[in-house]
């Protein structure tokens, strides 16, 4: 999927921007053994140029220095990096307390790797709340949703069962965004045939991949950046 398929990036006010009330008021917290989060925001102390944020978990902190490479002269990018999953709460908390620090005009993300305790239906019922909380603490930003990429297993890295709950988390996510107007950065599909862009744990991706993901990330966020710096920033 390449950027130029769509209609550049959806603003983060819109017809769906709406509260989703009640979801996280009964909904069991299920986390992981162990929970992280690192927040990296470079040339926090300029404005000259555009600031992109991207949302993600390792596989989002591993192609961050590239992007930020690619962009170098174009936009500031910085990375919000979590194993916190959607129907979590503090996930929102997190991500408000990231956005609300900087006027971000770009925000490129995604959440669907980690929380595997959520069903699928759980994930979908908290995908809206997610996009309400980045339009509340980001009216400005334009967003772009990256798709989850696969999961491989064994010495031949073969697609493993966890890939059809990607796969369905994904379908989830872009009915949401295809109705929300917001464009489609599809990881999943660069991914999905080449198992040499995987490290051998399966989930994280070789150096090739990283390469790969960071330069389609940095081509779509390359358009919004022009776009931005055309009308003034």
């Amino acid at each position: 999927m390449e950027p130029a398929a769509h209609h550049g990036c959806a603003q983060a006010h819109g017809s769906g921007d709406r509260e989703v009330k009640g979801f996280m008021k009964n909904q069991q917290v299920k986390r992981e053994s162990i929970e992280w989060c690192q927040i990296w925001i470079t040339h926090g102390d300029e404005d000259a140029l555009p600031r992109v944020l991207l949302i993600g978990d390792s596989i989002a902190r591993a192609y961050h220095a590239a992007v930020e490479k690619a962009l170098e002269g174009q936009a500031y990018v910085g990375v919000y990096a979590t194993s916190k999953s959607l129907g979590d709460p503090a996930l929102l908390e997190e991500v408000a307390a990231v956005l609300k620090q900087y006027r971000f005009d770009i925000v490129h993300f995604n959440n669907g790797m980690h929380g595997w305790d959520y069903t699928e239906e759980e994930y979908g019922r908290a995908l809206p709340e997610l996009l309400a909380t980045m339009r509340r603490q980001a009216p400005a930003a334009c967003l772009v949703w990256a798709s989850t990429t696969p999961v491989r297993e064994g010495q031949a890295l073969t697609l493993a069962p966890r890939t059809e709950r990607v796969q369905a988390r994904n379908a989830l996510a872009q009915a949401l965004m295809t109705k929300e107007g917001i464009p489609i950065n599809d990881l999943f599909g660069l991914l999905i045939d080449r198992p040499d862009y995987f490290s051998p744990d399966g989930v994280h991706s070789s150096e090739a991949g990283i390469a790969a993901e960071a330069a389609q990330v940095a081509a779509w966020v390359a358009r919004p950046c022009s776009e931005s710096l055309s009308n003034g920033g």
